[in-house]
Formats: structure tokens, C-alpha cells, sequence
């Protein structure tokens, strides 16, 4: 089967049932929650796996919300997400980022209804991905998360993009222009966002078994 389109992807993908065991309802571990914001930022050039510790790290010591984040010792917080590494600067960038948040929204349930792509990317530290990843998964906005293993898929799919918009849009476009048989292929109408953040999801999963080095496997996609 040629694929032609994010629809026919999305069903190629969900036919492995990828997320059979997912950690949380949108792929994202607590998700709609401010421990999001934290991990798009620690999650940068780093393994989930080395950003759980950090997490981990900040529960034990009540540290893991907004107004805790923005109050904490620079030092002590640097030594508290050691784990998922450069985090000399990603201490500060966090911490800026949540006294800009108090600063701008007040509460982070307000800045999950108020913010814009346009304020996070002001943001120091925050590029798209990042970005679009505290959209969807910590404010349930209508965003596609594009990060390096969908630009590879996709790649090995045979599609060429010049920029990160442009795979958002062809990702976003073909999920917005199948809504009706998106929800006969899981049953229920979901709503965007938890189709993005579950889409994105599947790809990440399928990427870790079968992105390697410089060779990626879609045979089973294919077929």
C-alpha cells in the first residue's frame, strides 16, 4: 500500500496498535498538566528516560509547579535536573519561562487558555517543537507536533518538505479533510487535539522500533 496522504498514515499506524500501553490517554505522561511545560523543555537533545529522573528529582522536593519553579534556587534546581543534561541552561530557561508565565497569564490555568504559538516562541529556548508540544499536550490546542522522527518517516515515505510549516500543514491538512473517517476508524469523535497528540504519539513509537542510525524500516507501514 503506497501511502498519499497523514489520513492514510494515521491508519497505517494504527493498525500496529502502537499506543496499546500508552502512559496517558494523549501518549504525553500527564498530560493538560504543568509537568508538560517542564518536560518540553528538559526533554531537549536528551532521552525521555534521563527526564523522567529529572521529574522525579523536582516531585520529591515539591518543586514540580509554576510558582515553586519560578521561586527555586538556581543552583538547587540545576543539580535537580542534572540527569537530563545540559541543564545549566535549561535550569535558567525554566525558570525564566515560569516567571514569565506568572508575569504575563498570572496562573498556569490561564496560560493554558490564553496562550499563543507567537508568546512561546518568544520564549527563550522554546523553538517550534517545543512549542507546539506545550500547545498540544499541556493547553489541549488543535497542534501537530513535528519533531525528528516524523521528518525521517516521512522521508522514507518518499515525502520531500523544505521546512518544518510545511510538514505541520501536510499532517494537519490530511487529519483535517478525513475528520468523518477518522472517527469510524476508532469509534468515537475524539477531539482534534487528542487525535494530533495521539497521532504524534504513534509515530514516536513506531520511530524508536524502527529508526536506527541511518536506515529507516517502513515495510510494515506498507503493506
Amino acid at each position: 500500500m503506497k501511502i498519499t496522504d497523514s489520513f492514510e498514515l494515521l491508519k497505517a499506524l494504527k493498525k500496529l496498535e502502537l499506543l496499546k500501553n500508552e502512559r496517558d490517554p494523549l501518549w504525553w505522561p500527564n498530560s493538560l498538566s504543568f509537568e508538560v511545560v517542564v518536560g518540553a523543555i528538559l526533554t531537549q537533545q536528551t532521552k525521555w528516560q534521563k527526564v523522567e529522573k529529572s521529574l522525579e528529582n523536582l516531585k520529591r522536593e515539591d518543586l514540580l509547579t509554576l510558582e515553586s519553579l519560578a521561586k527555586a534556587d538556581l543552583k538547587n534546581l540545576q543539580s535537580l535536573i542534572k540527569p537530563s543534561g545540559f541543564y545549566n541552561t535549561k535550569a535558567k530557561r525554566l525558570k525564566l519561562l515560569c516567571m514569565n508565565i506568572i508575569k504575563d497569564f498570572g496562573c498556569f490555568e490561564k496560560f493554558q487558555t490564553e496562550v499563543s504559538r507567537e508568546w512561546l516562541l518568544s520564549q527563550k529556548g522554546l523553538g517550534e517543537e517545543s512549542s507546539d508540544a506545550i500547545l498540544c499536550y499541556a493547553c489541549g490546542k488543535d497542534v501537530m507536533v513535528v519533531d525528528s522522527y516524523t521528518k525521517r518517516l516521512l522521508e522514507a515515505l518518499g515525502f520531500c518538505f523544505e521546512s518544518y510549516s510545511q510538514i505541520q500543514e501536510w499532517l494537519m491538512d490530511g487529519i483535517e479533510r478525513n475528520l468523518s473517517g477518522i472517527s469510524k476508524l476508532y469509534g468515537n469523535d475524539y477531539k482534534l487535539f487528542t487525535i494530533y497528540s495521539r497521532f504524534h504519539g504513534k509515530i514516536v513509537e513506531y520511530a524508536k522500533v524502527h529508526i536506527r542510525a541511518n536506515k529507516v524500516n517502513i515495510e510494515e507501514l506498507c503493506l
